[in-house]
């Protein structure tokens, strides 16, 4: 479904990806961990247009879409939904959730949509006209993953999902991404959580620097030493 191919990317004069490749195939999540400032979100952002590769290859569902503006990728089905969740405080759950139906393929869809993200995210049916800026932590990432269901994804990248959340409202955030994935979405999971966000995953990658360092199946590399030692504290 997605093949990342020896891109570089930079920041002004500042390397942040350095000849990185990774894939994912169709149904699978597959998570990217790492540390604070590895490149995990210059990674999406790079796939999803908001930053463009100086070298290197993307490509989704057969199409190249290295070069493509944001909005055309978003319209070949490629949402993410950012880190720190970016809501819109100010107004209703429902008016945030419609607005994630940006394309005109998911505005053609965005009633039946919205029923299925209700009944996937009950919490947003029985808050539809509460101000989204008065819910909690967990709350609005619930509503930041509904709006990006609004937009029909047929792969979902997620930025740091789990941060600044409650433990239990974590629990839940990764239970719903589970979920949605048995529904036949795709996902790309960014996260400092190594241990929930492999033990989620079918596969995973480390980066550090910029580079991927390790891949493989998510409970192989739960079981690797050097990554225990690292980042588990074991």
């Amino acid at each position: 479904m997605l093949s990342v191919r020896q891109v570089d990317t930079f920041y002004g004069d500042l390397q942040a990806l350095y000849h990185l490749s990774m894939g994912m195939e169709e149904g699978e999540i597959v998570s990217i961990v790492g540390s604070n400032g590895a490149g995990k979100t210059t990674l999406i952002n790079t796939i999803s247009g908001i930053l463009h590769c100086a070298s290197g290859e993307i490509e989704f569902l057969g199409k190249r879409i290295e070069c493509l503006p944001p909005y055309e990728i978003v319209s070949l089905g490629v949402i993410q939904i950012p880190e720190g969740r970016q809501i819109f405080p100010n107004m209703s759950l429902l008016e945030n959730l419609v607005l994630g139906a940006y394309t005109a393929r998911a505005r053609a869809h965005a009633k039946a949509t919205l029923e299925t993200v209700f009944q996937l995210l009950p919490v947003l049916a029985e808050r539809r006209d509460q101000v989204a800026g008065s819910l909690s932590g967990g709350e609005q990432q619930i509503l930041a993953i509904g709006r990006g269901l609004m937009a029909l994804p047929t792969l979902l990248m997620l930025d740091e999902p789990s941060l600044g959340i409650a433990p239990m409202m974590v629990r839940e955030i990764f239970r719903i991404v589970r979920q949605i994935n048995a529904q036949g979405t795709t996902i790309l999971l960014v996260e400092q959580n190594v241990s929930q966000s492999l033990a989620l995953s079918h596969r995973g990658y480390l980066i550090e620097n910029g580079r991927i360092v390790m891949e493989g199946k998510g409970h192989d590399l739960l079981e690797d030493e050097n990554l225990q030692r690292s980042y588990l504290g074991i």
